[in-house]
């Protein structure tokens, strides 16, 4: 009996602070401010590939506490170089004191998933036709009105179009194979 409240403590105390109730620098964040974190979050780690590769915006969504940015990866990335891609976010994320959460090495739709300090979760999945998306969720925070982001992307934003079409744009490294 006794481990089974030790289990249920456990359980509480984990998921109260993974959703962010105790942090006092979250409690003093808002929504604006968790997408404007998630976008620098975002910034760093695109900044990061060498060679640059071509996004745009995905959708902004809202919960009652908490926001998701994403972004979408235009440039064609060749099955021969999504090992060499992954790896250069893996790499980047642990350099910055991520905490991995899970790898999905599935051949055709592999992923990773990792999460910051601050309790931000972002992650990298491959979709269908070899595109990446990367998204970054917030933990719970002060409800308020969240802006679009002020980031510039470096792909056409495909307004007025109803989905981000599959990647198009070429790069001699990362589409390299690629028909």
């Amino acid at each position: 009996m006794k481990n089974r409240y030790r289990v249920a403590l456990f359980a509480l105390v984990w998921s109260v602070t993974a959703t962010g109730c105790v942090s006092e620098e979250r409690d003093e964040m808002d929504m604006q401010g968790a997408a404007e974190r998630s976008d620098a979050i975002l910034d760093a780690v695109l900044n990061e590939l060498h060679p640059a590769v071509q996004w745009t915006h995905g959708a902004t969504t809202t919960g009652i506490c908490d926001v998701s940015r994403r972004r979408a990866v235009m440039t064609v990335i060749s099955p021969e170089r999504r090992g060499s891609f992954l790896g250069l976010v893996d790499r980047f994320w642990r350099k910055s004191d991520y905490r991995m959460e899970a790898i999905n090495n599935d051949e055709e739709f592999p992923a990773i998933y990792a999460q910051t300090g601050e309790g931000f979760v972002v992650s990298l999945r491959f979709g269908g036709e070899g595109q990446a998306f990367f998204r970054v969720d917030s933990p719970c925070v002060e409800k308020s009105d969240v802006a679009d982001s002020t980031t510039k992307p470096t792909a056409p934003t495909y307004e007025g179009m109803e989905n981000i079409p599959r990647p198009h744009l070429r790069s001699d490294f990362w589409s390299a194979g690629a028909p």
